[in-house]
């Protein structure tokens, strides 16, 4: 019991380690503890259950340990993800530990890893209850150097090699001889040999453009909503002054825009115009793209949407947007594609819980994009990603479809506090940039502002509760990459051979039954 204790909790900070600022290489081993308990066990129904009480016990505590920054701005934020995360890992692990009792342990590895890479794949394209916080590629984060083969693989590659890792560094463990070892260092070696000679090789593109990013610094708890529209737009405005004269692209936070803006008409709305005006006079040749929350009123006899809000006036849709200015009045919107789960959107049967969550911007039901919107200025396309978009690889990779060839963050990072929340989402960024190889400006109200190569290295950053304007000279991208043509397909296979591997177990249990094997 105590050993098994030890074990779980050895489990447990190998798991965390990467997702609070240090490397994520203990991912490598971090299963090793919880596939020797499971070892351990025998075959029973008594047995199986006890398993799932030693698994549970890890993914909850590891959930706790990495997310619980949530709790500052929802209790029941982190609630609900420790419970999603948790189910999915059980079910890859469960299912793991049932067949490895029963079948050859080739066949039990090879579902463990399937089946751990077709939940992932679930968690991160379902619609409702989606935080991939913890996708176990997620860990190398703050280690790009070591993964520059995500432009090929995305994150889901991450996921692979820390499974193939354990389970060959668990079999070495366990059989202590020699050529189990040596596969063992392959496995958890040669990624980073290969990822290595992809970053010392590779050529960043020639051409770059000057953008700016600001960070308003304004407290989300406070001033965002207690100070005054005019004070906010002053402030604005005060720091578009202090952007490079030669700057082409502003970037300002998420929902930094006092007003709500009307979706339709963005440039009748008063703070709209007076960027329109700073920009005019003072850098026209620049485009600001810029944070806010926009409205959509349905005309009578028009259809509005499933997310539509209704009152005496008719119905309305609510966006968490990005609005391009340029100068002559506002141009392309884009309507945020994945919205933050009990936050921007709510599964039906957990509306009522709206109004006690509370994690920045507007919340409730949205209405959101399908497509991403791409801005363009000076002839050079950017993806403006809003806060939450930046988990999503393919989310990322939809914009780069689209001609995005510089991608842009807007965020609000100051719901969660000083927490490893806002850092690990900032980090999170450089993954994306890897997998898109695009280069990416990001803006926070406060949190992290920065720039990210298309090889992954911050460039520049602004910290936590910093007021500022940062610039550079961005690589404009023009290179597909593996991973945006074929988006996720490690999850994809990952769930067609889970499918093959439950077939390929039942059949066996049956030929075994019949003495056929």
């Amino acid at each position: 019991m105590q050993r098994k204790l030890l074990y779980i909790l050895a489990s447990v900070a190998l798991l965390s380690v990467g997702w609070l600022g240090a490397s994520g290489f203990t991912l490598l081993v971090a299963l090793v503890p919880l596939l020797y308990i499971s070892d351990g066990y025998s075959s029973s129904a008594h047995d199986w259950w006890r398993m799932a009480g030693w698994a549970a016990l890890t993914f909850v505590l590891w959930n706790v340990a990495t997310v619980w920054w949530i709790w500052i701005a929802t209790p029941i934020g982190p609630i609900a993800a420790t419970i999603i995360s948790t189910f999915w890992n059980m079910v890859a692990f469960m299912l793991y530990h049932y067949i490895s009792k029963r079948a050859p342990k080739s066949v039990a590895y090879t579902i463990l890893v399937a089946a751990w890479l077709a939940t992932e794949y679930l968690y991160i394209h379902t619609e409702v209850l989606s935080f991939p916080w913890l996708a176990l590629g997620n860990g190398f984060s703050g280690s790009t150097w070591a993964v520059q083969w995500y432009e090929y693989t995305g994150v889901l590659g991450g996921t692979l090699w820390v499974l193939l890792s354990n389970i060959a560094i668990f079999e070495a463990l366990k059989q202590r001889t020699k050529w189990p070892a040596v596969r063992a260092g392959v496995v958890a070696l040669l990624p980073v040999v290969v990822s290595l000679v992809i970053y010392w090789g590779y050529e960043p593109q020639s051409e770059r453009v000057k953008v700016a990013v600001l960070q308003p610094n304004v407290d989300c708890y406070d001033e965002k909503f207690n100070n005054t529209a005019t004070r906010q737009m002053q402030n604005i405005v005060d720091l578009i002054s202090q952007t490079p004269a030669d700057a082409k692209i502003i970037v300002l936070p998420e929902t930094a825009l006092p007003d709500m803006v009307d979706d339709d008409e963005p440039q009748s709305d008063i703070a709209v115009q007076i960027v329109d005006t700073i920009l005019t006079q003072h850098r026209p040749q620049a485009m600001v793209a810029v944070g806010a929350s926009t409205m959509k009123e349905y005309d009578y006899g028009q259809k509005p949407s499933s997310t539509a809000r209704g009152n005496v006036g008719g119905y309305f849709d609510i966006y968490n947007s990005a609005i391009a200015i340029n100068g002559d009045g506002a141009g392309d919107v884009h309507h945020k594609m994945r919205l933050v789960v009990g936050v921007e959107t709510m599964p039906w049967w957990f509306k009522s819980l709206s109004e006690l969550i509370d994690l920045g911007g507007v919340t409730g039901q949205l209405g959101r994009n399908d497509k991403p919107t791409v801005f363009e200025k000076s002839g050079v396309k950017a993806g403006p990603a809003i806060c939450y978009e930046g988990l999503y690889g393919d989310c990322f990779a939809r914009f780069v479809r689209e001609g995005a060839e510089v991608m842009l963050v807007m965020s609000n990072d100051g719901w969660w506090g000083n927490t490893p929340g806002h850092k690990r989402l900032f980090d999170f960024c450089r993954l994306r940039a890897i997998e898109t190889r695009r280069a990416i400006a990001r803006s926070a109200n406060t949190g992290v502002s920065g720039f990210i190569t298309s090889r992954g290295d911050v460039e520049q950053r602004l910290d936590w509760d910093k007021r500022g304007v940062l610039s550079a000279d961005v690589e404009v991208g023009s290179r597909t990459t593996a991973y945006v043509t074929y988006g996720d397909w490690l999850g994809r296979m990952g769930l067609l051979l889970t499918f093959l591997g439950v077939l390929y177990f039942v059949a066996y249990r049956i030929r075994r039954k019949n003495h056929l094997v």
